[in-house]
């Protein structure tokens, strides 16, 4: 152990610091100040060093507009724009082409205004945001879009000048007949430069800035309305080249023989017509046709007495062999085909080297002939029947619907065409074989030619109706008829007919056979069961129809009894003649449905039924004449 003879007790030694440490702080610091006040007096310098003049880094047109003044910006500009004068477009239409530059089509270059934006650049009022644009422009460059103005306005003046020299309208062909002379002139197309879609492929490369190029001229082309009249005329010369001469190589019923007649060149010249056709693209072409008429008359007489017209055959459809059974055959149309004889003179007119026309005769299978089959028809299935029954009728009525019936029995209704009762049942006179019942007229029940009719018209009406078809035209009867009530159908399910020559008092049946295959219609009636029935064969539509109702409103009470004088009466007889009924109205719906039983249509079927008092018949004198 050592021992200190100091009379102070002894301390640690305090530590030592390092002057660096010190001294380092202090000179980063001056650093920091010293640097910014470099840069500071730097930017201050630069502002104002560049305060008239463009800043560094700035460009335009490639062009390093870097320290110039506003004016020598402008001049450099100037000097670097040479578009206007060097891109040269060229406009062409064929051979033709006209060439012009692109100052000439309104292009020019607006450098002083270039020259103020570039200056603009970090020019602003605040010396801050001038500073950070500088630094920033001379790390990065600033390239000034050049301002260059196109007026579209001139380039439009010098297309419509080069228009002017190719613009033209259409020009028609012309065709004259003089006498027995004949002349054309050729059509031209019209031309004419579409200058707005010209313009948009020249303003596509003028806002590119190319180097200029062809420029084709949108030319759009009209058709003359005429464009030929050269063929027609051809025509009219070989019409005119000799006479015509017709003759007949058949005879006729009276072996009498037809012709010869010849018709001169004068008078041909005089048949012909000249006309327009028009083709597929809406252009016209003329065309010179033959008018026989001084010769149809001629022939006309003698085809009257030659002249067998068709009659379709009727069938019934076997529903065992799906085959067609013809009850009753077709008769082929004959005639003197005197539009086809007319056709051989029109055209054998204009055969210059064969002036001799045969006259034509023709024989024409009816369209439902004997030979034609279910299959070619497309009738494969019974699509609807109709049912009506006539229980109580008189014998007259009842002869009156066989007789109706057997009209429409094996008849077909083409496809798309509309059926016509009263077309098919005919004259209803006692000529036809109709007699007289008891039918409704004039708003009363009166006895009159082919009562019972209208039972037919109805039963074909239901059928109808069962197959969806559209139904044109249906009228019902003035007031309830018990016959068209039996078995269930209810009322508000008839259809009056009416067959008058005026076409506004006469009353129809139609529909429309839109199932697009015939429609062939069997007929019949079942006296054991007083029963009239339709049955629709056609092609399997899908279609299946609900009939909903009838639905019953509205119901009056029948009128008042009246009594007619009749003379063959004798006191305390008295005749019914009519029975009495409700009015109502009344509705029927029918639906169809597709073949998932979706529904497709609906119909209503409306009917105002009048109210109907009971008509007896008494002897004259009878007191009840006056009080009913």
């Amino acid at each position: 152990m050592t021992t200190s003879n100091s009379p102070y007790p002894d301390y640690p030694a305090a530590p030592r610091v390092e002057p660096w440490l010190i001294r380092l702080p202090l000179l980063l610091l001056s650093g920091i100040i010293l640097t910014l006040s470099i840069l500071t007096m730097a930017a201050g310098a630069a502002q104002l060093y560049f305060r008239d003049r463009v800043l560094a880094g700035v460009s335009s047109f490639d062009i390093d507009l870097s320290g110039m003044t506003l004016e020598d910006a402008t001049t450099a500009l100037s000097n670097r724009f040479t578009y206007d004068d060097s891109a040269v477009f060229t406009f062409r239409d064929g051979e033709e082409f006209w060439q012009m530059s692109a100052g000439e089509l309104g292009v020019v270059f607006d450098a002083g205004a270039t020259a103020t934006e570039a200056f603009a650049v970090g020019h602003s009022n605040n010396p801050l945001l001038n500073t950070i644009d500088q630094f920033l422009i001379w790390l990065n460059g600033h390239a000034v879009t050049p301002v260059i103005r196109y007026d579209q306005e001139v380039a439009t003046a010098r297309l419509a000048a080069i228009a002017e020299t190719i613009n033209r309208p259409p020009v028609d062909a012309t065709l004259t007949i003089n006498g027995t002379s004949v002349s054309s002139t050729p059509s031209a197309i019209g031309r004419m430069v579409n200058i707005s879609r010209t313009l948009a492929q020249l303003d596509a490369s003028v806002l590119n800035l190319t180097t200029g190029g062809e420029v084709p001229l949108i030319i759009e082309e009209t058709a003359p309305r005429i464009v030929d009249a050269e063929a027609a005329a051809a025509k009219a010369r070989a019409a005119l080249s000799a006479p015509l001469t017709l003759i007949t190589d058949s005879p006729v019923a009276s072996e009498q023989q037809l012709g010869p007649w010849t018709a001169s060149v004068d008078q041909i010249a005089t048949l012909l017509q000249v006309g327009l056709v028009e083709s597929a693209n809406g252009t016209y072409s003329y065309d010179v046709a033959f008018n026989p008429s001084a010769f149809r008359d001629s022939l006309q007489s003698l085809a009257d007495g030659l002249y067998q017209p068709a009659r379709d055959a009727r069938f019934q459809f076997n529903d065992e062999t799906g085959q067609l059974a013809v009850t009753q055959s077709s008769v082929s149309e004959r005639e003197l085909d005197v539009d086809a004889t007319l056709s051989r003179m029109e055209s054998q007119v204009f055969d210059a080297g064969n002036r001799v026309v045969p006259i034509s005769f023709d024989t024409t299978l009816a369209r439902y002939h004997d030979a034609i089959t279910a299959a070619e028809l497309g009738i494969t299935r019974l699509i609807a029947t109709g049912d009506s029954f006539y229980v109580g009728s008189s014998q007259a009525r009842i002869d009156n619907i066989l007789l109706a019936t057997s009209r429409f029995d094996g008849i077909i209704v083409p496809p798309g065409a509309e059926f016509s009762f009263n077309e098919w049942v005919g004259d209803i006179s006692p000529e036809s074989g109709y007699v007289s019942s008891r039918v409704i007229y004039g708003g009363r029940t009166i006895d009159g030619v082919g009562g019972g009719v209208c039972q037919v018209s109805t039963t074909a009406f239901r059928a109808a109706f069962y197959a969806g078809l559209p139904i044109t035209e249906r009228a019902a009867h003035a007031y309830r008829v018990s016959y068209y009530e039996q078995r269930g159908e209810g009322p508000g399910f008839d259809a009056a007919i009416y067959v008058d020559p005026d076409p506004t008092k006469a009353l129809d049946f139609r529909f429309l056979n839109d199932t697009g295959a015939p429609i062939l219609i069997e007929a019949s009636v079942f006296p054991a069961t007083s029963q009239v029935q339709f049955r629709f064969y056609g092609a399997d539509t899908g279609r299946q129809v609900v009939k909903d109702g009838p639905m019953i409103r509205d119901v009056v009470a029948p009128a008042a009894t009246r009594y007619e004088a009749n003379e063959a009466l004798t006191a305390g007889q008295q005749l019914q003649v009519d029975i009495p009924a409700e009015g109502a109205y009344v509705e029927v719906t029918r639906l169809i449905l597709d073949g998932n039983g979706n529904e497709i249509d609906r119909d209503i079927f409306a009917t105002q039924y009048q109210p109907w008092g009971a008509i007896i018949q008494v002897p004259p004198g009878d007191p009840r004449l006056t009080t009913g």
